[in-house]
């Protein structure tokens, strides 16, 4: 049995640890329910059909297997049908099978596991916030706080406009740049929340902010500036190195 006083200072304890969340179902991805309930919006007779231009990037794509395996260009198929669409309703999962010439059931298999599939609609840009422990140590939980107050919904949710969707991810893979978002296909790093307020605001202009780290760093370089290779390296074979390196530096833009 604890004591009484024990248990006094646990409880004291745990009210000033961070509460913790749970990241929250990925309503338009692979994390949501692996079975299929029709909508009005995602049904099999929603309209679906490739574009002419996508059919020829289908045809270049299967070129790259084997006669006979159409069906390992499942996933980039997949993305051709949800980026000519914005996601992926199941009238365009069945036209892939159609396309690829395998089972409807071999392309659902796909679009359940990876996350990357939305398979319900989800807004023009479509924000994913990693709070994974990196970036939640770098307080990623500022970043979901802007953007949730910015846009006026919360997480799993889109705004009324259809513009923006808002999710919380696991890692995404851009640690050293925490806390960052990815928006689409950009990483936007290295935030602090007025910069993802800016972002927003750009996007909502309709311009396009430069993706990348915010804090003046060019990629994922050390924050305070480099402590190794600061040199052009020794040994055999870097003398055209160095000579090179030399002359750019004396004569630049030749």
């Amino acid at each position: 049995m604890l004591s009484s006083t024990f248990r006094t200072a646990i409880s004291q304890t745990a009210r000033h640890i961070r509460s913790l969340h749970q990241s929250a179902v990925r309503h338009g991805g692979g994390g949501a329910l692996f079975v299929h309930r029709d909508t009005a919006d995602n049904n099999p007779d929603t309209p679906f059909e490739f574009n002419p231009e996508n059919l020829q990037r289908i045809d270049a794509i299967i070129k790259n297997y084997p006669e006979g395996h159409k069906q390992a260009a499942t996933i980039p198929v997949l993305d051709l049908a949800q980026r000519q669409h914005g996601w992926l309703p199941i009238s365009a999962m069945n036209k892939v099978a159609e396309v690829l010439d395998v089972p409807p059931m071999r392309v659902y298999e796909v679009a359940t596991f990876y996350t990357m599939f939305l398979r319900n609609p989800v807004g023009k840009y479509h924000i994913q916030i990693c709070t994974t422990t990196p970036c939640m140590l770098c307080n990623s939980d500022s970043i979901l706080e802007a953007i949730q107050k910015k846009l006026g919904i919360k997480v799993g949710e889109t705004t009324p406009d259809k513009m923006f969707s808002l999710i919380e991810v696991e890692c995404l893979g851009a640690c050293v740049n925490a806390p960052m978002v990815q928006i689409n296909d950009n990483y936007f790093e290295d935030l602090l929340p007025q910069d993802i307020e800016h972002i927003i605001d750009e996007l909502k202009a309709g311009r396009t902010p430069p993706p990348g780290p915010r804090n003046g760093r060019f990629s994922c370089e050390p924050a305070g500036g480099l402590t190794s290779l600061t040199e052009p390296p020794n040994g055999p074979g870097f003398g055209d190195l160095k000579r090179t390196i030399k002359a750019h530096d004396e004569h630049p833009g030749e």
